[in-house]
This record gives C-alpha cells, sequence and structure tokens, in this order.
C-alpha cells in the first residue's frame, strides 16, 4: 500500500475514478505552486493534466526544479497525448480511464524504479555517502557541512577511488576550463575538506609531486600510518 498525492484543479477524486478501488492511502491537493510549501510526503505523485496542459507542464517544471524526490506520473486524455514529452520530467504517464488494475501496476512499477534511480545517485565509499540528487554528504551517518564547491570535489574524488589527480585536473574537473584562478585553490579546498572530515580527512591522499586522490579504508590506514 503506498501514499499518494494528487494535483488537479478539479474535483481530485474525478482524475483517476478507478484509483478509489485500490488499497493506497490518497491525497488530493491543489495543481498549484502555493500548494506544494506544505505538500504531505508521498511515494508518488499524479499529476492531473487532463484539462490545463500548460499550467500542467509548468507545475511538473516547478516539481523538479524543487528536488522532487517522488515519481511523477502525469494524468492525461488520450487527444492529450501528442502534447506531452520528456522535458515535462514526468516518469510515466496513464490515461484517465485506466482501470484499477492498470493503475496498481504503474503504480509499482514507478515506485520501483524510483528505488533504484535514488541508489544509483548516491556514492557510498570508506564510511562516506554522498546523495548527487540533494548535494548533501555523510561520514558514518554525520551530515557534512559543505559548501558547493568542497561537494563536487568530494565527490569527483569519490566517483574514482585509488586514482590520482593533479591539481590541474582538478581544477578542470571540478571548477571547468574557463576558471582561471590558480591551482592553489584546490590546496585550500582540500584542507578545508579534511578539516571537515575530522578523523577520516586521511580519506583524502597525497601524492607527493603529484597531486591528490580518494583513498579506500586500507590505503588511508597507510597513509596515517606513514605520517606517523
Amino acid at each position: 500500500m503506498a501514499q499518494l498525492l494528487v494535483l488537479s484543479t478539479t474535483s481530485g477524486r474525478e482524475v483517476l475514478p478507478s484509483l478509489g478501488l485500490l488499497s493506497h492511502r490518497v491525497r488530493y491537493i491543489a495543481a498549484e505552486p502555493a500548494s506544494l510549501v506544505n505538500a504531505p510526503s508521498s511515494d508518488l505523485i499524479f499529476l492531473d493534466a487532463r484539462r490545463d496542459l500548460a499550467n500542467a507542464k509548468s507545475l511538473a517544471k516547478i516539481l523538479q526544479t524543487t528536488g522532487l524526490s517522488s515519481p511523477l506520473v502525469l494524468v492525461v486524455t488520450e487527444g492529450a497525448l501528442a502534447a506531452i514529452s520528456a522535458d515535462w520530467g514526468a516518469q510515466d504517464f496513464i490515461l484517465d480511464s485506466a482501470g484499477p488494475g492498470e493503475i496498481d501496476a504503474r503504480i509499482r512499477i514507478a515506485i520501483d524504479r524510483n528505488k533504484v534511480v535514488a541508489k544509483s545517485d548516491t556514492i557510498q565509499a570508506s564510511g562516506v555517502v554522498i546523495d548527487e540528487a540533494s548535494y548533501s554528504a555523510k561520514v558514518h551517518g554525520r551530515p557534512l557541512d559543505l559548501t558547493f564547491k568542497e561537494f563536487e570535489l568530494l565527490r569527483f574524488l569519490a566517483q574514482h577511488p585509488g586514482r590520482v589527480f593533479t591539481r590541474e585536473q582538478l581544477l578542470s574537473e571540478v571548477w571547468g576550463y574557463d576558471y582561471f584562478g590558480g591551482t592553489r585553490t584546490v590546496d585550500v579546498h582540500i584542507r578545508r575538506l579534511r578539516a571537515k572530515l575530522g578523523d577520516l580527512e586521511s580519506l583524502i591522499g597525497t601524492v607527493r609531486n603529484v597531486g591528490y586522490r580518494f583513498n579506500l579504508n586500507d590505503e588511508a590506514d597507510l597513509d596515517q600510518e606513514i605520517a606517523r
């Protein structure tokens, strides 16, 4: 049984009549930006796009830019199929005439697919968990207060554990080719990252005269021994 949210400009229960035949928990709110501020949490969102396509598309894009974590499914009529496209940001669509069996299957598939995508947005290495979707990172469950560039630097290094990158390479990959600052900014950000990692500062290792790398646990232990 899933927690569902239905966004509609009309009476919500008219959006998918057959949804009422299922045992899912359903909440209905107005399909307008103001309603999203205090919207209840949900496993899946149905967005009513049967009548006002322009408003539905605008709301769908707002949902995406606010970091929507639940799958979004458009409810449409057959005549609206030609108007919807991938740039709406929805994971699926369903006709308002769909029966309970189809609705239940689409709910189950969308939620399962979303779980797989969520896992792929997470990097876990040596006690560090990096959530790319929310731009957040934790060390053994402790949130790290990172700036945007600190997060990007940590993410890039963690995506390539054990590989050594020169300062120039890190500048190119994290700051971009159009960055005109010197390589010293890399050293500054590395130093700040290590301070925030605390006891796990050795996860970011230094290869003398070359650059930096993200250490695996055994490599981090080795670096600590060398430092002593």
